[in-house]
């Protein structure tokens, strides 16, 4: 089976690359703006008749959709995440390849939940930011194609290579630089967020599987758990050896601080102050309803999230 990967080179295309490359009976080509892909070309700004024309000359079985942007203003997420998605399905309909395509899409496309609630894939998604908006609009260019197509709601990835500019990759560097220091104290504040983490080689796996699979629609891929951002800094913190205290502030989260200070947290010399924030839009509250994934892909999350900030941990003490 040829299979055209597109974002191959971001945190979740790398995995699923790695994945990918595992089995045997997978031919992979990797289609992204980096010099390392196979062939370059840039969905925002490439036209659906020239990736016809590579299409229809590599004739990949399947087309699975990595590529996109997490930050940025409203105009450069439409670009990355929306006109980009444009792009793929219109040269998928042109060309007479007949490849499945496999959507990555993300929890944040929903918005915020009521606490407590697992999200499935029939609720009326209302997404609280422009990423979620310009994700849930690919979406919908996806499911209105007409091609052989599902979309693959990844919710909170976490894990090795997770990005630093992720609450996770904060809190991990906050930590790293505190045990860097010396610090007996590390200040943390905005960790009452709850998130559904599901690990980034559990997603490539999902992928992999949605790839092999008919299913089509939306598919839900997270943990079916939610967990408190307080209670991953603790499991962090124990997995670090981080042997000082964390105390937890009030107020609203922010942008996370890189620590400044020293070993003593008095008034000349504060302890250091992480902000974890989660601009996805998504309120304090996201879990995940996963039994579509479990009935219509055979797939179940392996590993567990004291496995991934592990992980993120290896990362982080890296630099130290």
């Amino acid at each position: 089976m040829r299979v055209l990967l597109i974002g191959a080179n971001g945190y979740l295309g790398r995995f699923v690359a790695d994945r990918l490359l595992a089995d045997p009976a997978v031919q992979l080509t990797a289609l992204g703006r980096g010099d390392d892909a196979d062939v370059r070309f840039d969905l925002a700004s490439g036209s659906p008749g020239a990736l016809t024309r590579f299409l229809d000359a590599v004739h990949p079985g399947v087309v699975i959709n990595c590529a996109g942007a997490t930050r940025g203003g409203a105009r450069e997420l439409t670009r990355h995440n929306t006109v980009a998605v444009a792009t793929v399905c219109e040269a998928l309909r042109r060309s007479g390849c007949g490849a499945r395509l496999v959507q990555i899409g993300c929890g944040a496309e929903y918005g915020p939940s009521q606490p407590g609630s697992s999200t499935a894939e029939d609720a009326i998604p209302r997404p609280g930011g422009p990423y979620g908006v310009s994700k849930l609009a690919a979406t919908e260019l996806v499911l209105g194609s007409g091609l052989d197509a599902v979309v693959l709601r990844v919710f909170s990835p976490a894990g090795p290579g997770t990005p630093a500019g992720s609450p996770l990759g904060r809190l991990a560097e906050a930590m790293r630089r505190a045990m860097q220091s010396g610090d007996g104290e590390l200040k943390l504040a905005g960790l009452g967020a709850q998130r559904d983490f599901v690990d980034v080689r559990d997603v490539a796996r999902a992928v992999h599987a949605a790839s092999l699979s008919a299913a089509q629609g939306v598919i839900n891929i997270g943990s079916g758990r939610a967990v408190r951002l307080r209670d991953a800094a603790a499991t962090l913190a124990r997995v670090a050896g981080y042997g000082g205290a964390l105390h937890e502030l009030d107020g609203p989260p922010g942008p996370l601080r890189a620590p400044i200070g020293h070993p003593r947290g008095d008034s000349d010399h504060p302890a250091p102050v992480a902000y974890p924030s989660y601009p996805d839009g998504c309120g304090s509250w996201q879990q995940a309803d996963v039994r579509t994934a479990r009935d219509r892909l055979g797939w179940r999350p392996r590993i567990n999230l004291e496995e991934s900030l592990a992980d993120i941990w290896m990362e982080a003490a890296c630099r130290i």
